[in-house]
């Protein structure tokens, strides 16, 4: 797998069947090795190690329902009372980050109403805030603290 702009964390992969696997701390359990979920356990880990964002209120490829589909969120954040603080979009790091990448994290968010939307190819990165009573966003230049 390629090097990415994200830090490195001590993962632990395994090959079977001629394909490799990516142990998910958060999951407990091995995954398929593809480029996003490449990208998507280096941004966890970063989230987590970087930033202190609690594992236990980290969810990964959480399901929600868009247009009658049933779609999934790959990285899901949570405040400590339960409420979505984050959600985050993860891409393989050949997908550039366009407005439709975007459209596709803001179309999931409008369902979920979380406050902060990031979208990450592992190589860059975009964040924003949304103010959901102005329907206002603005773009940050890093990640938002957990607090």
């Amino acid at each position: 797998m390629e090097q990415l702009n994200i830090p490195s964390f001590e993962y632990k992969l395994r090959k079977n069947a001629g394909k490799l696997y990516i142990y998910d701390e958060l999951r407990k359990k091995f995954l398929v090795l593809t480029p996003e979920e490449w990208v998507r356990q280096h941004f966890v880990h970063h989230l987590i190690n970087h930033y202190q964002y609690p594992k236990s209120l980290i969810k990964l490829e959480s399901g929600l329902q868009y247009n009658h589909r049933q779609k999934r969120s790959d990285i899901q954040v949570y405040d400590r009372q339960g409420n979505i603080f984050m959600i985050v979009e993860c891409k393989a790091p050949y997908i550039a980050l366009s407005q439709a990448v975007f459209d596709q994290a803001a179309q999931y968010n409008k369902v979920l109403q979380s406050p902060y939307l990031c979208i990450t190819n592992g190589m860059s990165h975009a964040c924003c805030h949304t103010n959901w009573q102005t329907q206002g966003i603005s773009f940050l230049p890093d990640l938002p603290l957990f607090t």
